[in-house]
């Protein structure tokens, strides 16, 4: 069996919670069956790399994807499953699958009309990717939705589909890479350059500055945090030069009312994110939209106890008073729900022994049950059904 794995990211270029899945799924299919990456960005040997048409230049960002992605139909002509991921590639996958006669496969990492913010960010592009997801999942030989929650997102965001057709296959940590640090506060340590006191709490967020990811939420309860609490945003790449700029302004309030305010806007490896996750005593994932949050378990998988709001996947992760606590969120109630964080992160905050308690779980329940060898045992088996139906 030979499949095209076609995905926007791809190391080293990956940014966000799908390119960590395709990452640890590639690695973890590859001795169960031959796999091509299919990629967007800059050449690199590991993959096939497609870039924007240049008679497209300075065009719409959704209008130069999609040239990238008929190029990189021309270049799967050789597999027997397209397997596409987000609507960067959903058009790939479809066209492939129409055009060479063999199976497409789509895992929906979130949807297009769950996030209608994303106008902001590609004005019409928003109703060109909401065509191309839609068209992409519509036509799907198999759909994996990955958590229970996005099953449920995904059969009613699109009622045409046929819910036999959706697969539930969560995503996984790689608890060889997430795992506790010695020694979090090393030398060399991201937090003892930022000037991190070891002494005091610390609560820590890692994301994209998206509406998605609700950072303007967490910087709001965070007005409310006890005192000797220090916060960690490491917050990068905004969607618009607008939410970038809200979010500095929001911050730089923050710190002054209050010390202890650590801002980190570039992009750390991996070993330094792990050292800040390490060093936390709680991690707050303040997401008003997320099918399941990869991030929540890579805090769970280094020990730390979370915070998170109740939404999408996210109960299938962190379970409540066992390896952290849930937030409900109300949209019609963002004070509430601001003030529900600030309330829920005080209080494992207060009870130092309690919070390593739960991420002491955390890490237990990231080991037990989201492992990577079982993701891609059950991604072939999703395989082998879209081939046999055909």
């Amino acid at each position: 069996m030979r499949v095209a794995m076609m995905t926007r990211e791809y190391p080293p270029e990956v940014y966000g919670g799908a390119g960590v899945h395709v990452t640890e799924l590639v690695r973890h299919l590859r001795p169960l069956a031959e796999v091509d990456v299919h990629c967007m960005g800059a050449p690199r040997d590991t993959a096939h790399v497609y870039t924007a048409d240049p008679g497209l230049t300075g065009a719409n960002a959704a209008l130069t994807t999609m040239s990238a992605d008929l190029r990189m139909v021309a270049g799967a002509s050789e597999a027997d499953i397209m397997h596409s991921h987000t609507w960067y590639t959903g058009l790939a996958g479809h066209v492939a699958a129409q055009l060479y006669g063999v199976p497409h496969v789509l895992t929906a990492h979130s949807l297009e009309p769950r996030r209608p913010w994303k106008a902001e960010q590609l004005g019409g592009g928003y109703r060109l990717s909401s065509w191309a997801e839609r068209n992409a999942v519509e036509y799907a030989d198999a759909v994996i939705a990955v958590s229970a929650g996005m099953r449920v997102d995904v059969c009613d965001a699109y009622p045409r589909l046929d819910p036999a057709r959706v697969h539930v296959v969560r995503n996984g940590i790689d608890t060889a890479t997430w795992f506790p640090a010695d020694e979090p506060f090393g030398e060399q340590s991201a937090l003892r350059s930022l000037g991190v006191d070891p002494d005091r709490p610390i609560a820590v967020f890692v994301g994209r500055i998206t509406r998605q990811k609700g950072v303007r939420h967490l910087i709001a309860a965070a007005h409310s945090f006890d005192p000797d609490l220090q916060l960690v945003l490491c917050a990068g790449a905004p969607d618009t030069p607008e939410i970038g700029a809200q979010t500095a302004e929001a911050v730089a309030e923050l710190s002054r009312t209050r010390d202890g305010v650590y801002w980190v806007q570039e992009m750390l490896p991996t070993e330094r994110v792990r050292e800040i996750l390490s060093a936390a005593t709680v991690f707050v994932c303040p997401s008003i939209y997320e099918p399941l949050g990869i991030v929540n378990l890579e805090a769970m998988a280094c020990g730390t106890a979370v915070v998170a709001s109740d939404v999408g996947g996210i109960p299938e992760v962190v379970r409540d008073e066992v390896t952290g606590r849930l937030v409900a969120y109300d949209e019609s109630d963002e004070s509430g729900f601001e003030a529900g964080l600030a309330a829920a992160v005080n209080a494992v905050v207060a009870d130092p022994t309690r919070a390593a308690e739960m991420g002491a779980a955390g890490r237990s329940r990231a080991i037990e049950e989201f492992s990577w060898e079982s993701i891609a045992e059950q991604t072939i088996a999703v395989y082998q059904a879209a081939l046999a139906g055909r």
